[in-house]
């Protein structure tokens, strides 16, 4: 397969595959295609996968989109103003995605559910309990919102994100949450109880315009029927 991500920041990945080659995406996912990628709608292992892709805050079925006889192309847009990032997995460097952050990828490449094993970085740490876990081995493709920075932390090295901010990491990364100190900075400092800390070794992915930050920030501008 060969790739090319066009139009930031409305992005799009455009992917050249040969006869025979395999790309999976959510449903609704895909933007445009040649005539002879034929799709498939398949629960992808199951209804307990699907299930728990649903937690991800994926959709139950995936779509499976297959060159038949000879070259194709597809292409898969971001849903939201920001980045596409290529990841390349392989069995010693799974990566560990916010919900809804996948967007395509190839067979080889599983998607699974997540869990945060700290009780206070799922309630409090803006990622919630689940997140997505890609496994396995090919390349997979992933929605940042806004500008993507990334991270290479040693091994202990940390650092301190806002909520909503983490868009992925290595699996190797482990993720837990500390309070904002003092009275005054909680009351007036705007940054809320908590932040997140992503502790290495291991790359970080971070986003610049969180659509849950976009969403809160447009809200007061937004006129009810009520009103």
């Amino acid at each position: 397969m060969k790739y090319n991500i066009v139009g930031e920041p409305l992005s799009v990945v455009i992917c050249d595959v040969e006869a025979g080659e395999v790309l999976f995406t959510e449903s609704g996912s895909m933007s445009w295609m040649s005539p002879n990628m034929k799709m498939e709608t398949t629960s992808r292992g199951g209804v307990g996968k699907a299930l728990g892709r649903m937690f991800a805050g994926e959709r139950l079925f995936l779509n499976r989109y297959t060159a038949q006889g000879g070259p194709g192309q597809i292409a898969f847009a971001a849903s939201f103003p920001g980045s596409i990032r290529v990841l390349n997995i392989t069995p010693d460097r799974p990566m560990i995605v916010q919900k809804r952050g996948f967007l395509a990828g190839e067979q080889g490449v599983e998607m699974s559910v997540f869990f945060r094993k700290q009780l206070g970085a799922g309630i409090f740490g803006g990622e919630g309990f689940i997140m997505q876990k890609l496994s396995g081995y090919g390349t997979a493709f992933i929605e940042i919102d806004g500008h993507c920075c990334e991270y290479n932390l040693a091994a202990g090295q940390s650092i301190i994100v806002d909520t909503g901010y983490l868009a992925a990491m290595d699996a190797t990364c482990s993720m837990d949450i500390v309070t904002v100190p003092g009275v005054k900075n909680v009351l007036f400092g705007g940054e809320g109880l908590f932040n997140t800390v992503v502790t290495g070794p291991g790359r970080v992915f971070l986003q610049t315009m969180p659509i849950s930050t976009v969403a809160g920030s447009i809200q007061p501008y937004i006129v009810t029927s009520n009103n």
